[in-house]
């Protein structure tokens, strides 16, 4: 998995909520995102620049985070965002550390490998799910989940339960479906009028 470096810098938390609020408006004047550092011995409150974050946060891919927070690094992976909800201004963002030995649960994006015999028929191959959640350790975690649709037939689906990886639990309900081959209408009428013969 792609490695995101990004430099942060402490912050104190202030007494009271309206100090605190006054304190968050002025980072956030100055282009600061404050964020949160949960999963180690305490939580750390710091702040990072928007546009060192921006790519992190506008891309489908998902990446492990080397914070370096005043001259300590650690490993972490994003975990939430929080947006304004009229301005889509990101106010804040949290994120997991994770250490070598202990798994972390993330969502990894899917990739669709091969040509699905039921598109060859002339269904339509639809990707319900573009992100699977999963449990590993860090070091086990791919850039993407690829998944060979070969022999997928029309009107059929993929669901969790049939799908495994190597060194990962896959922490979505078995049942969930993840891509399915659906009927177009040419290809009923070519079956309705194959069946009529």
């Amino acid at each position: 998995m792609k490695t995101f470096a990004l430099e942060g810098k402490s912050r104190e938390i202030a007494a009271s909520s309206a100090d605190q609020k006054r304190a968050l408006s002025a980072l956030r004047k100055n282009a600061q995102v404050p964020a949160v550092l949960y999963g180690g011995e305490s939580v750390v409150h710091f702040s990072v620049d928007f546009d060192a974050v921006r790519t992190l946060i506008y891309t489908p891919e998902v990446y492990l985070v080397e914070l370096a927070i005043g001259g300590t690094k650690k490993m972490a992976v994003l975990k939430d965002l929080q947006f304004q909800p009229v301005t889509d201004d990101l106010l804040h963002i949290d994120f997991q550390e994770i250490f070598a030995d202990k798994p972390v649960v993330i969502e990894v994006p899917v990739a669709l490998s091969g040509y699905a015999e039921g598109v060859k028929a002339g269904g339509k191959l639809i990707l319900r799910m573009r992100k699977l959640k999963v449990k590993a350790l860090y070091k086990h975690l791919p850039e993407k989940l690829v998944i060979n649709i070969d022999s997928l037939g029309l009107g059929k689906s993929m669901q969790i339960g049939e799908l495994s990886f190597e060194n990962m639990e896959l922490m979505s309900a078995k049942n969930a479906v993840v891509c399915a081959v659906q009927l177009t209408r040419a290809a009923r009428g070519a079956a309705a009028a194959a069946a009529g013969k």
